[in-house]
């Protein structure tokens, strides 16, 4: 049986004697478990799931052809940045008359690290309802915008950005693949009660974990507590039947997933 990635507590603090799953994608998670680390947790690392290049790129390249024609641009991931800048900025700048529109902190961080601006972003709540109660999201009438997304993604921002009369041009940047993980070594750490928290920041990634699992681990993971990065995960674990408390953090942020952690061991250890 292969060993789980473990990163051991490189500090004490809140959250020593605590055993924490954390589900992110491989590149996307260092500086989570680097946090929790420090802060006392043994991080057990699970990705659940896996990016990937698009099945057919021909789209992508097409609307970055013509980039110049769009009046927005959103992004809606941080996947989405690094998929379409390192194609779009190889041999062109980024447009000035494009705006840029992002969906979070992580996105909006990861465009600037390309030497962007984000015109549009919402300060709170980083989802397509918060990025459409931006003002300059209202008045779209007769405006050419362009998604930037995964596959598969939610069509409301597209169909409310239309309704406002915009144009609108979906491009799928990426897709998104359950990794082939060790669920052997995950299902022994369970059964050594080396897990006390799972962190969860997708609803795809909590019914990916689900179904990697298999029938015997389900029955230790709903009776795990959650972290979950928005009131929609949080949904979906109640509908695959999870028993255990549910932490919602104020959003999918390292920050705001941290603190959620330190909320949920406080009161795990209390009770």
């Amino acid at each position: 049986m292969a060993d789980l990635d473990i990163m051991k507590p490189t500090a004490d603090g809140p959250l020593n004697g605590c055993g924490i799953l954390v589900t992110r994608p491989a590149a996307q998670a260092e500086e989570f478990c680097t946090l929790l680390a420090g802060d006392g947790a043994e991080v057990i690392r699970f990705p659940v799931l896996e990016i990937l290049a698009p099945s057919d790129p021909t789209n992508l390249r097409a609307v970055l052809d013509q980039l110049d024609s769009f009046d927005i641009a959103v992004f809606i991931s941080p996947n989405a940045v690094q998929r379409v800048l390192n194609l779009a900025l190889a041999d062109r700048t980024w447009p000035e008359e494009t705006r840029i529109a992002a969906i979070g902190n992580r996105t909006a961080k990861e465009l600037k690290g390309f030497g962007l601006n984000v015109d549009i972003a919402p300060p709170r709540r980083f989802d397509s309802e918060a990025l459409l109660e931006q003002p300059a999201m209202q008045d779209v009438a007769g405006q050419r915008v362009v998604i930037f997304r995964g596959d598969g993604g939610r069509e409301y921002l597209g169909d409310t950005l239309k309704s406002r009369g915009a144009e609108v041009t979906f491009a799928e940047a990426y897709r998104r693949g359950r990794p082939e993980g060790d669920t052997g070594a995950l299902m022994y750490a369970f059964s050594r009660d080396q897990i006390d928290i799972i962190t969860i920041t997708s609803g795809e990634g909590l019914r990916n974990l689900y179904e990697m699992v298999g029938k015997l681990g389900r029955m230790w993971l709903r009776k795990t507590p959650l972290v979950v990065g928005s009131e929609r995960i949080g949904e979906i674990a109640h509908e695959l039947g999870f028993k255990a408390a549910v932490e919602v953090a104020e959003d999918p942020t390292d920050a705001a997933m941290q603190q959620a952690v330190h909320r949920l061991a406080a009161q795990l250890a209390t009770s």
